[in-house]
Protein backbone atom coordinates (compact mmCIF):
# COMPACT_ATOMS: atom_id res chain seq x y z
CA UNK A 1 0.00 0.00 0.00
CA UNK A 2 1.32 3.43 -1.31
CA UNK A 3 2.02 5.84 1.73
CA UNK A 4 -0.81 9.40 1.06
CA UNK A 5 1.18 12.51 0.05
CA UNK A 6 1.93 15.01 2.86
CA UNK A 7 -1.09 17.48 2.68
CA UNK A 8 1.22 20.25 4.90
CA UNK A 9 4.73 21.01 4.79
CA UNK A 10 6.97 23.61 6.76
CA UNK A 11 10.22 23.89 4.73
CA UNK A 12 12.28 26.20 7.31
CA UNK A 13 16.02 27.39 7.68
CA UNK A 14 18.81 30.33 6.80
CA UNK A 15 19.07 28.57 3.10
CA UNK A 16 16.34 30.63 1.46
CA UNK A 17 18.03 29.93 -2.32
CA UNK A 18 17.17 25.91 -1.24
CA UNK A 19 13.84 26.76 -0.03
CA UNK A 20 12.65 28.53 -2.97
CA UNK A 21 14.22 26.13 -5.74
CA UNK A 22 12.08 24.01 -3.60
CA UNK A 23 9.00 25.63 -3.87
CA UNK A 24 9.14 26.31 -7.40
CA UNK A 25 10.02 23.09 -8.04
CA UNK A 26 6.17 22.36 -6.55
CA UNK A 27 5.13 25.54 -8.69
CA UNK A 28 6.46 23.72 -12.04
CA UNK A 29 4.80 20.38 -10.78
CA UNK A 30 0.90 22.09 -10.49
CA UNK A 31 1.90 23.24 -14.21
CA UNK A 32 -0.35 26.20 -14.17
CA UNK A 33 -1.58 29.25 -11.17
CA UNK A 34 -4.85 28.41 -11.54
CA UNK A 35 -4.53 26.18 -8.16
CA UNK A 36 -1.65 28.48 -6.36
CA UNK A 37 -2.61 31.27 -3.62
CA UNK A 38 0.23 32.63 -1.90
CA UNK A 39 -0.05 35.05 1.40
CA UNK A 40 2.42 36.85 3.99
CA UNK A 41 1.79 34.85 7.11
CA UNK A 42 1.96 38.37 9.50
CA UNK A 43 -0.75 39.71 7.31
CA UNK A 44 -3.34 36.62 6.84
CA UNK A 45 -5.44 35.30 9.28
CA UNK A 46 -5.40 31.04 10.02
CA UNK A 47 -8.75 30.78 9.49
CA UNK A 48 -7.86 31.91 6.10
CA UNK A 49 -5.03 30.19 5.16
CA UNK A 50 -7.41 26.80 6.30
CA UNK A 51 -10.09 27.92 4.49
CA UNK A 52 -7.90 28.15 1.02
CA UNK A 53 -6.49 25.34 1.41
CA UNK A 54 -9.69 23.32 1.78
CA UNK A 55 -11.16 24.76 -1.68
CA UNK A 56 -11.56 22.46 -4.12
CA UNK A 57 -9.03 22.34 -6.72
CA UNK A 58 -10.29 23.37 -10.55
CA UNK A 59 -9.59 20.93 -13.34
CA UNK A 60 -6.53 19.20 -10.95
CA UNK A 61 -6.06 17.19 -7.87
CA UNK A 62 -3.96 19.70 -6.07
CA UNK A 63 -4.69 23.13 -4.76
CA UNK A 64 -1.04 24.87 -3.50
CA UNK A 65 -0.89 27.33 -1.25
CA UNK A 66 2.08 28.86 0.01
CA UNK A 67 2.47 30.86 3.47
CA UNK A 68 5.58 32.53 4.19
CA UNK A 69 6.70 33.49 7.65
CA UNK A 70 3.11 32.58 9.72
CA UNK A 71 4.96 30.46 11.76
CA UNK A 72 7.41 32.41 13.05
CA UNK A 73 4.99 35.06 13.13
CA UNK A 74 2.64 33.40 15.32
CA UNK A 75 5.53 32.29 18.15
CA UNK A 76 7.39 35.79 17.97
CA UNK A 77 8.32 37.67 21.13
CA UNK A 78 5.52 39.17 22.76
CA UNK A 79 2.91 37.62 20.50
CA UNK A 80 -0.29 38.93 21.65
CA UNK A 81 -3.24 36.21 23.12
CA UNK A 82 -4.74 36.18 19.10
CA UNK A 83 -1.89 35.14 17.58
CA UNK A 84 -1.76 31.94 20.51
CA UNK A 85 -5.19 31.18 19.82
CA UNK A 86 -4.55 30.92 16.30
CA UNK A 87 -1.67 29.22 16.78
CA UNK A 88 -3.86 26.34 18.91
CA UNK A 89 -6.68 26.63 16.26
CA UNK A 90 -3.62 25.63 13.02
CA UNK A 91 -2.71 22.41 15.35
CA UNK A 92 -5.88 21.18 15.99
CA UNK A 93 -6.88 21.86 12.14
CA UNK A 94 -4.13 20.76 9.82
CA UNK A 95 -4.52 16.97 10.56
CA UNK A 96 -7.85 17.42 8.76
CA UNK A 97 -7.34 18.93 5.49
CA UNK A 98 -8.44 17.45 2.41
CA UNK A 99 -6.29 14.87 0.48
CA UNK A 100 -5.83 17.83 -2.03
CA UNK A 101 -4.10 20.48 -0.16
CA UNK A 102 -0.41 21.00 -0.05
CA UNK A 103 -0.28 23.41 2.22
CA UNK A 104 3.02 24.94 2.60
CA UNK A 105 4.53 27.06 5.37
CA UNK A 106 8.00 29.07 4.21
CA UNK A 107 9.96 30.15 7.12
CA UNK A 108 14.16 31.96 6.36
CA UNK A 109 14.96 31.38 9.60
CA UNK A 110 15.31 27.92 11.89
CA UNK A 111 12.35 26.94 13.91
CA UNK A 112 12.92 25.65 17.26
CA UNK A 113 12.39 22.04 17.98
CA UNK A 114 9.89 23.10 20.05
CA UNK A 115 7.78 24.52 17.62
CA UNK A 116 4.16 23.50 18.11
CA UNK A 117 3.75 22.84 14.35
CA UNK A 118 6.89 20.83 13.91
CA UNK A 119 5.67 18.97 17.28
CA UNK A 120 2.76 17.73 15.48
CA UNK A 121 4.71 16.80 12.05
CA UNK A 122 6.33 14.06 14.56
CA UNK A 123 2.79 12.82 15.31
CA UNK A 124 1.37 13.04 12.14
CA UNK A 125 2.09 11.41 8.79
CA UNK A 126 -0.05 14.30 6.88
CA UNK A 127 2.78 16.49 7.42
CA UNK A 128 6.50 17.15 6.43
CA UNK A 129 9.33 19.24 7.47
CA UNK A 130 13.12 20.14 6.09
CA UNK A 131 15.39 22.02 7.41
CA UNK A 132 17.56 24.04 4.55
CA UNK A 133 20.65 25.33 6.18
CA UNK A 134 23.68 26.55 3.77
CA UNK A 135 26.27 23.55 2.68
CA UNK A 136 29.09 23.10 4.94
CA UNK A 137 30.51 22.49 1.57
CA UNK A 138 30.47 25.39 -0.79
CA UNK A 139 32.83 24.12 -3.40
CA UNK A 140 30.92 20.76 -3.54
CA UNK A 141 27.66 22.89 -3.83
CA UNK A 142 29.62 24.79 -6.64
CA UNK A 143 30.71 21.49 -8.90
CA UNK A 144 27.26 20.19 -8.70
CA UNK A 145 25.41 23.80 -10.08
CA UNK A 146 27.82 24.02 -12.50
CA UNK A 147 27.26 20.66 -13.89
CA UNK A 148 23.23 21.34 -13.68
CA UNK A 149 24.03 24.12 -16.57
CA UNK A 150 26.10 21.59 -18.23
CA UNK A 151 29.81 23.18 -17.96
CA UNK A 152 32.46 22.04 -15.48
CA UNK A 153 34.43 23.76 -13.34
CA UNK A 154 38.31 23.48 -12.16
CA UNK A 155 39.06 23.13 -8.32
CA UNK A 156 41.48 26.18 -8.02
CA UNK A 157 38.54 28.01 -10.12
CA UNK A 158 35.74 26.75 -7.57
CA UNK A 159 38.02 27.44 -4.18
CA UNK A 160 38.42 31.14 -5.66
CA UNK A 161 34.66 31.43 -6.74
CA UNK A 162 34.01 30.22 -3.17
CA UNK A 163 36.46 32.38 -1.21
CA UNK A 164 35.13 35.40 -3.25
CA UNK A 165 31.22 34.80 -2.63
CA UNK A 166 30.66 33.10 0.50
CA UNK A 167 27.62 30.98 1.35
CA UNK A 168 25.61 32.98 -0.23
CA UNK A 169 23.92 30.92 -2.43
CA UNK A 170 22.04 33.33 -4.71
CA UNK A 171 24.85 35.08 -5.46
CA UNK A 172 26.91 32.19 -6.08
CA UNK A 173 24.59 30.79 -8.48
CA UNK A 174 23.78 34.11 -10.07
CA UNK A 175 27.95 34.41 -11.17
CA UNK A 176 27.56 30.12 -11.87
CA UNK A 177 25.27 31.04 -14.66
CA UNK A 178 26.90 33.93 -16.04
CA UNK A 179 30.47 31.99 -15.97
CA UNK A 180 28.26 28.96 -17.37
CA UNK A 181 27.25 31.59 -20.24
CA UNK A 182 30.45 32.78 -21.06
CA UNK A 183 32.47 29.39 -21.74
CA UNK A 184 29.08 28.22 -23.47
CA UNK A 185 27.14 24.02 -23.05
CA UNK A 186 30.01 21.90 -22.34
CA UNK A 187 32.85 24.85 -21.48
CA UNK A 188 35.78 24.83 -18.38
CA UNK A 189 35.49 27.44 -16.35
CA UNK A 190 39.42 28.87 -15.07
CA UNK A 191 40.49 31.01 -12.61
CA UNK A 192 40.86 32.98 -15.48
CA UNK A 193 36.95 33.26 -16.24
CA UNK A 194 36.61 34.20 -12.60
CA UNK A 195 38.60 36.65 -12.51
CA UNK A 196 37.44 38.46 -15.45
CA UNK A 197 33.97 37.77 -14.75
CA UNK A 198 33.28 38.06 -11.08
CA UNK A 199 33.48 41.60 -9.14
CA UNK A 200 33.45 39.89 -5.89
CA UNK A 201 37.44 38.90 -6.63
CA UNK A 202 38.56 42.11 -6.78
CA UNK A 203 36.97 42.95 -3.15
CA UNK A 204 38.51 39.53 -2.13
CA UNK A 205 41.89 41.59 -2.88
CA UNK A 206 41.28 45.03 -1.26
CA UNK A 207 40.65 42.74 1.54
CA UNK A 208 44.23 41.66 1.83
CA UNK A 209 45.94 44.86 1.15
CA UNK A 210 43.62 46.57 3.88
CA UNK A 211 45.20 44.09 6.46
CA UNK A 212 48.79 44.92 5.14
CA UNK A 213 48.08 48.42 5.30
CA UNK A 214 46.84 48.41 9.13
CA UNK A 215 49.73 45.85 9.42
CA UNK A 216 51.75 49.17 8.51
CA UNK A 217 53.21 46.77 5.58
CA UNK A 218 54.18 49.19 3.24
CA UNK A 219 56.00 47.09 0.45
CA UNK A 220 53.40 43.92 0.90
CA UNK A 221 50.54 47.26 0.13
CA UNK A 222 52.02 48.53 -2.57
CA UNK A 223 52.86 45.38 -3.99
CA UNK A 224 48.34 44.51 -3.74
CA UNK A 225 47.99 47.82 -4.56
CA UNK A 226 49.79 47.48 -8.39
CA UNK A 227 48.86 43.85 -8.70
CA UNK A 228 44.72 45.53 -8.43
CA UNK A 229 45.59 48.28 -10.61
CA UNK A 230 46.66 45.64 -13.36
CA UNK A 231 43.69 44.14 -12.86
CA UNK A 232 41.08 47.10 -12.22
CA UNK A 233 40.19 51.02 -13.44
CA UNK A 234 41.92 53.02 -10.50
CA UNK A 235 39.39 55.14 -10.13
CA UNK A 236 36.98 51.70 -9.22
CA UNK A 237 39.47 50.39 -7.03
CA UNK A 238 39.74 53.78 -5.17
CA UNK A 239 35.64 53.69 -4.32
CA UNK A 240 36.13 50.09 -3.28
CA UNK A 241 39.20 50.89 -1.14
CA UNK A 242 36.75 53.96 0.41
CA UNK A 243 33.45 51.33 0.50
CA UNK A 244 36.07 49.22 2.35
CA UNK A 245 37.18 52.12 4.86
CA UNK A 246 33.52 53.34 5.88
CA UNK A 247 32.19 49.94 6.67
CA UNK A 248 35.09 48.89 8.91
CA UNK A 249 34.23 52.70 10.59
CA UNK A 250 30.64 51.13 10.90
CA UNK A 251 31.90 47.78 12.58
CA UNK A 252 34.66 49.19 14.82
CA UNK A 253 31.57 51.72 15.97
CA UNK A 254 29.22 48.80 16.45
CA UNK A 255 31.70 46.66 18.40
CA UNK A 256 33.02 49.07 20.51
CA UNK A 257 29.66 50.01 21.45
CA UNK A 258 29.26 46.19 23.07
CA UNK A 259 27.76 44.33 19.26
CA UNK A 260 28.54 41.13 19.33
CA UNK A 261 30.34 39.61 16.42
CA UNK A 262 27.42 37.39 15.44
CA UNK A 263 25.21 40.25 15.32
CA UNK A 264 27.17 42.54 12.56
CA UNK A 265 25.06 41.12 9.61
CA UNK A 266 21.80 42.03 10.79
CA UNK A 267 23.14 45.84 11.57
CA UNK A 268 25.86 45.78 8.28
CA UNK A 269 23.59 43.87 6.02
CA UNK A 270 26.08 41.64 4.91
CA UNK A 271 26.79 37.95 4.32
CA UNK A 272 28.02 36.56 8.00
CA UNK A 273 31.29 36.09 6.69
CA UNK A 274 31.87 39.16 4.86
CA UNK A 275 30.71 40.63 8.13
CA UNK A 276 32.93 38.06 10.01
CA UNK A 277 36.17 39.73 8.28
CA UNK A 278 35.35 43.21 8.79
CA UNK A 279 35.00 42.23 12.73
CA UNK A 280 38.83 40.73 12.31
CA UNK A 281 40.48 43.77 10.25
CA UNK A 282 38.48 46.22 12.43
CA UNK A 283 40.29 45.17 15.49
CA UNK A 284 43.70 45.15 14.01
CA UNK A 285 43.60 49.41 13.88
CA UNK A 286 44.00 51.29 17.04
CA UNK A 287 41.01 52.72 17.44
CA UNK A 288 37.79 53.91 15.21
CA UNK A 289 40.11 57.64 15.58
CA UNK A 290 42.39 56.12 13.49
CA UNK A 291 40.05 54.35 11.10
CA UNK A 292 38.36 57.80 11.00
CA UNK A 293 41.87 59.72 10.52
CA UNK A 294 42.40 57.65 7.51
CA UNK A 295 38.67 57.74 5.74
CA UNK A 296 39.35 61.97 6.00
CA UNK A 297 42.67 61.10 4.33
CA UNK A 298 40.77 59.01 1.68
CA UNK A 299 38.03 61.92 1.09
CA UNK A 300 41.14 64.69 0.48
CA UNK A 301 42.91 62.51 -1.80
CA UNK A 302 39.26 61.64 -3.41
CA UNK A 303 38.94 65.72 -3.90
CA UNK A 304 42.82 65.98 -5.47
CA UNK A 305 42.22 63.29 -8.17
CA UNK A 306 38.42 64.85 -9.28
CA UNK A 307 39.66 68.56 -9.05
CA UNK A 308 43.06 66.83 -11.36
CA UNK A 309 45.71 68.17 -8.90
CA UNK A 310 47.01 64.87 -8.98
CA UNK A 311 46.86 61.80 -11.48
CA UNK A 312 44.72 58.78 -9.99
CA UNK A 313 47.76 56.24 -9.64
CA UNK A 314 49.81 58.68 -8.40
CA UNK A 315 47.52 59.20 -6.20
CA UNK A 316 47.20 55.77 -4.35
CA UNK A 317 50.71 55.62 -4.05
CA UNK A 318 50.89 58.68 -2.55
CA UNK A 319 47.96 57.23 -0.19
CA UNK A 320 49.71 54.04 0.76
CA UNK A 321 53.16 55.76 1.10
CA UNK A 322 51.45 58.13 3.54
CA UNK A 323 49.32 55.66 5.71
CA UNK A 324 51.89 52.61 5.47
CA UNK A 325 54.69 54.51 6.70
Amino acid sequence: MSRKAPTFYVFHGEDEYSIKAQVNEMRQQMGDDLNISEYEGSKVSVADVLASARVMPFLSDRRLVLVTGMLTYLTRKGASKDSKDQLARLVTELPSLPESSRLVFIEYQTLSDKHPVLGLIGQDPSGFVKVFNPPKNPIAWINKQAQAYDVMIEPRAAAALAQAVGEDLRALDNEIVKLASYVGRKGFITEKEIALLTPYVAQVDVFEMVDALGQRNAQKTTALLHQLLSESDALQLFGMIIRQFRLLIQTRDLLDNGTATKELPKFLGLPGFVADKLARQARTFDSIDQLEHIYRHLLETDVAIKTSKVEDVLALDLLVAGLAG
